[in-house]
This record gives C-alpha cells, structure tokens and sequence, in this order.
C-alpha cells in the first residue's frame, strides 16, 4: 500500500472531511446544525431575504464574511448552483480557551499553550499542532483572520494530533495574552531580535507566540509578550520555517521543565 492510499485511509478512519456548502438554503441550514463555518463567501452586493438571514448566522457565529464577484464564486464552485453563497465549513470543532486551560489542570501541569500569529500554510499549521502535542503542550490558539483554519490538509499534517490536541479560535490575539496573563501565563515570542533561548527562564505556565510564515510575529501581539527568544542560527540564510521554529523552541521549553 502506497503512503498516500494509507493517508487516505487514514483521512476515512479518522473522519478528516472539509466541507463546501454552496446555496442559500444549505448554507443555512449548515448555520443553524451547528457546524463551524470558518469563511464565507457572499455575490457582492447581494441583498435580498436569505443573504441576510446568511449574514445575521454569520455574525453570530464570528465567521469570516468576504464579499466577492460572480466570477470569483463561479470559479469557487463545484456544483454550478452557488446562488451567490458559498461557505468553508472547517473539518473539526474548535475548543474553548478555557478547554485548553481545563485540559492542563486536568494533568495537574503548569499550562504550556501555542498562539499561532496568522499562519496561513495549513502544512504549517498541522506540523505546529502534531509538535504541540509530542511536546506536552495543552492546546493550540489560533485568529480567525488571516490565518490556515482547520481543514482536511492541516488534519492530515497533524499525523492524527488533532485527535488529543484542542485548538482555540479567538478574533483578537493580543487581547487574549492579556486575559491569559490573569491565569498567570508568561509569554515568549520568537523573533530574531530576541534573547537567545537558552538564556531565558522557560519553566513554568507559559504561551509560546510564534508569527506569520513572512512577517513574523505582528507588533501589538509582540508588545504583549514577557519575553523574545532567538533560536541561534549558524547558516547563511536568516530564517527558519514557522513550523520548526515552533519545535525548537517548544523542545527548550520541554528541556527546561524536564531538568526542574
């Protein structure tokens, strides 16, 4: 059996399924099941009665709205019959901050928590989660803007950690540092401009920042971290990828909780 045919069982075991609604009528019915709708895209200036029962769903739910033209959703379309409204339902239920937070007394641990500043690449964003989770740490954050949702591709990148790992979608993530700050997190960002690593007293309950695949770490978040780590680098290039940058520094934090 060839890797993909295993991956694909592994997708139909595991019920890895993303989903794309396309109608008004299925659209709201998949608002009003209860599914996670992550974006939606709408014909722009579409106003009549079920656009706007979409768009209240929508509002409620804190989807992504993105208003487009009849060209764009017609090449979205698998069906033809989009009807002005397609929507990206994600492949797995978020948590709740606070599952994240229950998930670390549960073990009787200091939390550890990823917050991931917009990463687009779901590659990156299911290799992120498959390290939290080998890593010990207790759930993944995640914006609702500008970044990889949980779809099929980021299921399948987890190797199956999205399974034991809960992930968390807030629509502001500096304000979500500050709030986490009141249960007593600290939080490190990696940057090149920081502190070396290893100089840094990781123990403890802590948020791990990691930025954007090509800018990095935004400012408003990164004034909102305690501390900047740099991963020491020895090449000629000046950057690592997202994802390994996450594992790095997660298996810092991970040597100093081990050495106590």
């Amino acid at each position: 059996m060839s890797t993909e045919q295993t991956l694909l069982l592994k997708e139909i075991k595991l019920g890895y399924e993303e989903f794309t609604i396309e109608g008004r009528n299925a659209v709201i019915e998949a608002y009003r099941s209860g599914k996670t709708i992550d974006k939606l895209f709408i014909l722009d200036g579409c106003t009549d009665g079920p656009v706007m029962t979409i768009k209240r769903e929508a509002k409620k739910a804190g989807t992504l709205v993105k208003f487009v033209t009849k060209e764009r959703l017609d090449q979205m379309s698998e069906t033809g019959k989009h009807q002005g409204v397609i929507a990206y339902a994600a492949a797995y239920s978020y948590a709740e901050v606070e599952d994240i937070l229950e998930n670390a007394r549960k073990k009787g641990e200091p939390p550890f928590i990823f917050l991931l500043d917009n990463i687009e690449d779901p590659h990156n964003l299911g290799a992120i989660i498959r390290t939290a989770n080998l890593a010990g740490a207790h759930g993944v954050i995640i914006p609702k803007n500008r970044a990889a949702g949980l779809t099929a591709t980021v299921a399948r990148t987890s190797a199956g950690a999205l399974n034991y790992t809960p992930v968390a979608k807030v629509t502001n993530l500096a304000q979500t540092i500050e709030e986490l700050k009141k249960e007593g997190l600290w939080f490190v960002c990696a940057d090149m401009d920081g502190t070396v690593m290893y100089d840094l007293n990781l123990k403890g309950p802590i948020g791990v920042v990691i930025g954007n695949e090509g800018e990095g770490v935004g400012r408003l978040v990164k004034e909102k971290c305690d501390m900047v780590a740099s991963i020491p680098m020895k090449g000629d290039i000046d950057s690592l990828n997202a994802s390994v940058a996450a594992g790095v520094l997660a298996y810092e934090i991970v040597r100093q909780r081990l050495k106590g």
